[in-house]
């Protein structure tokens, strides 16, 4: 079972090593990443790289997809080389699947139109924008198209793909071996818990509004 993880310049890193660590402990499990060329692709703050192994052109019938988000992905709405890579593997597809604006590029690529999705809270409305019903779940099935939320959600996106492909036992297995049982210190990670004014200062500098001013420290 081939598990393609495709990678940008300026991608989340958690976005695709959640994915990367609970798909891939699946007995049979092949995960490769890919980009429009092999090498390292850095993330989002440019400290971390993670090396494509193969070109998009060289992966053509995987499995599974995974497309991580991050700030990068708006760069790749009109690119052509991803999107019509996405449009073509998804034909095979068993699943195909995102994390955080991730399904930004699901969209663009005319694969979500009509269905229920996720993404960042920030960029909930952008998937409306497209022609996607939005919704601020965590992780959405909707057929074979799979959504996560923020950044951390592609964990939970992983384990219930675990489960659906392979049992609800290795799913669990996978969250033990992994020790997933989160006891976060703070009750703030969705724009619903966290102060008004933390939201209101991401919301503010986010790169989906009209006008984006700088956040303040």
């Amino acid at each position: 079972m081939q598990i393609a993880i495709a990678l940008y310049e300026r991608f989340t890193a958690l976005d695709a090593i959640g994915p990367y660590q609970t798909l891939g402990a699946m007995p049979g499990a092949d995960v490769v990443f890919v980009a429009e060329k092999a090498g390292p692709v850095r993330d989002d703050a440019g400290r971390l790289a993670l090396v494509a192994d193969k070109t998009l052109d060289e992966v053509r019938h995987p499995d599974i997809v995974v497309v991580p988000g991050g700030p990068g992905q708006s760069d790749q709405m009109e690119n052509e080389a991803l999107l019509g890579w996405l449009r073509a593997v998804d034909v095979g597809t068993t699943w195909t699947t995102s994390v955080c604006t991730g399904s930004l590029a699901l969209a663009a690529a005319g694969l979500l139109k009509g269905r229920e999705a996720t993404s960042h809270w920030l960029a909930l409305q952008e998937l409306d924008k497209l022609g996607v019903r939005s919704t601020g779940k965590r992780v959405v099935f909707d057929g074979k198209y799979v959504t996560a939320a923020g950044v951390s959600s592609g964990i939970d996106m992983g384990l219930a793909l675990v489960g659906r492909i392979a049992g609800d036992d290795a799913a669990r297995s996978v969250q033990l071996m992994t020790e997933y049982d989160p006891q976060p210190p703070y009750d703030a990670g969705s724009p619903d818990k966290a102060p008004a004014h933390i939201v209101a200062r991401f919301r503010d500098a986010s790169r989906f509004t009209d006008d984006p001013a700088p956040a303040s420290s």
